[in-house]
């Protein structure tokens, strides 16, 4: 997505192209910022830029356009940009046209912020009388006759560019002096409409409310006493349930018989009780036989 926000200045052209931003993953491309980059990169353009601004000349619109170039082929600038500050001029609009034409790129908008430049001048001078009334440094371009320069200039100079625009049909013009949120929403309305791309970024208007996360398992920390209680009862509990069994165990042997001493003893252990049943009962007939024998023998000596 390729667009450029026009207006005159204190329009609001910088708010929204910064919420543009995060919205879209597009790149602000501000000129003045990238003259800056080329001159300390040391690019050929930006060589020739540092040589005519140390002589106090204007940079030419075919070296603005060619640094311009440069930024946009930078891979950061793929997924889309706005321009910020360019073109200023219809001569600046042409070169540019001309150079996405040879990169077979276009732009998808050209949005006009129209704002009442009385009310512009007003809300200067309110916000320099608060500055001053609070001990505030207050810049020297920002107070009204510097604001009545700018927008000269830009009458003069930027203006026509509304008219070139519209000419090709990319123009669409909204209202700036409305509040900040309706202008956002109003410019991604025209981008949705141009390009058919809808917002996708961080801005809170564009996203649907997240749906809950589902609450966590709190960590389990030290019992309170009613834990602790609950806990010595099921203790309790069970060593009255094993006490149980052992005595019922108990008892069940000292009943002796085939039946209790089954219930009460192991299973592996009644099987081994149970071989040796035969061997035991062998052994008390061999000696109930020798005590007859004994007997009879003892009675004939007699």
């Amino acid at each position: 997505m390729r667009l450029i926000l026009l207006g005159p200045p204190g329009a609001g052209k910088g708010t929204q192209a910064q919420r543009l931003v995060a919205r879209y993953g597009l790149v602000q491309l501000s000129t003045g910022d990238m003259l800056r980059a080329a001159v300390a990169a040391g690019t050929p353009v930006g060589l020739k830029a540092k040589d005519l601004m140390a002589q106090g000349a204007l940079v030419p619109d075919e070296v603005v356009c060619a640094i311009i170039a440069d930024r946009i082929a930078e891979p950061d600038a793929h997924n889309g940009f706005i321009l910020d500050g360019f073109p200023r001029t219809v001569g600046q609009a042409e070169a540019l046209d001309a150079m996405l034409k040879d990169r077979k790129l276009g732009l998808d908008a050209v949005i006009a912020l129209k704002v009442d430049e009385d009310a512009l001048l007003a809300r200067v001078e309110k916000r320099v009388a608060e500055m001053t009334a609070r001990g505030e440094a207050v810049r020297a371009d920002d107070n009204a006759e510097a604001l009545k320069k700018r927008l000269d200039a830009y009458r003069a100079q930027t203006a026509p560019l509304i008219d070139y625009y519209g000419g090709k049909g990319t123009l669409s013009v909204i209202d700036g002096m409305a509040a900040i949120d309706a202008v956002e929403r109003a410019i991604v309305a025209i981008l949705k409409d141009k390009t058919g791309k809808a917002a996708s970024g961080k801005a809170k208007s564009a996203r649907k409310p997240a749906k809950k996360a589902a609450k966590r398992p709190k960590p389990a920390g030290k019992p309170g006493k009613a834990g602790k209680r609950t806990k010595k009862a099921k203790k309790s509990t069970v060593a009255k349930a094993a006490k149980a069994k052992s005595a019922g165990r108990t008892a069940s042997a000292r009943k002796g018989g085939r039946k209790g001493t089954r219930k009460a003893i192991p299973k592996g252990t009644r099987k081994a009780a149970s071989a040796r049943r035969p061997v035991a009962k062998k052994r008390a007939g061999a000696a109930r036989r020798t005590a007859k024998k004994a007997a009879k023998r003892k009675s004939g000596r007699r």
